[in-house]
Parts: C-alpha cells; structure tokens; sequence
C-alpha cells in the first residue's frame, strides 16, 4: 500500500511538472492547446479548430499540427526525465498525410524506447 501512495505521489509530481512546463509555453498558449492525458511515457495535446489555427483552404495549418505533434512528443519524453531536468527539441520530422479538419485535432506523443 504504501509502494502504491509513493508510486501516485511520484505520478502526481510528473503531472504538475509537465502541465507547469506547458503552461509556460507561449505558442501552445497562443494557439489554444490544452494537455488531456499525461502518464509515463506519454501525452496528448488538444487543439480546437478556430480561424487563427487554419490555412486559407480550411484546414488545420501544417504549422499548427506539426506543433502540437512536436510539443507531445517533448513532454511525452519528459514526463521519463528526472526532476531538475529540462527538454528541448533538436530535429525532428513530420509527414502529413491527409489534410487535417474538423472539430479538433490530437497529437499523442509516445516513448518507444527510453
């Protein structure tokens, strides 16, 4: 039991270190994205379609999802780092297959391998 009550207070503190981290994120702020699931290993980002966020054709903007897409996989590995520790993306690459539309989308980052 007391295993368990340590294990959720850990899970607890990756939670507030993740969501404090993005909240300081100007450009998630900026296009109104929100986390919606943070666990070991992996987090989603929510972005609500909206104007600001589209191209001129209707859809999401590249801009947008590759972003979103990158910040979840940031904090997906960040919620594995130890605590004093910080993320930053070097290189990364996206391939978009379909124009992205309707209500929302989702960028789920998952860790393979640590």
């Amino acid at each position: 039991m007391k295993d368990q009550m340590e294990q959720d207070q850990a899970d607890a503190e990756v939670r507030a270190r993740i969501q404090a981290s993005f909240d300081r994120q100007g450009l998630m702020g900026h296009l109104g994205a929100r986390l919606t699931h943070i666990g070991p290993g992996r987090v989603s980002i929510s972005l609500p379609a909206r104007p600001e966020v589209t191209q001129q054709n209707g859809y999401f903007h590249a801009g947008a999802t590759s972003a979103i897409a990158d910040t979840a996989g940031g904090y997906a590995a960040f919620t594995l780092f130890p605590e004093g520790t910080s993320v930053l993306t070097v290189e990364y690459k996206i391939n978009l297959l379909a124009p992205a539309e309707g209500e929302r989308i989702e960028a789920e980052g998952t860790v393979l391998r640590p």
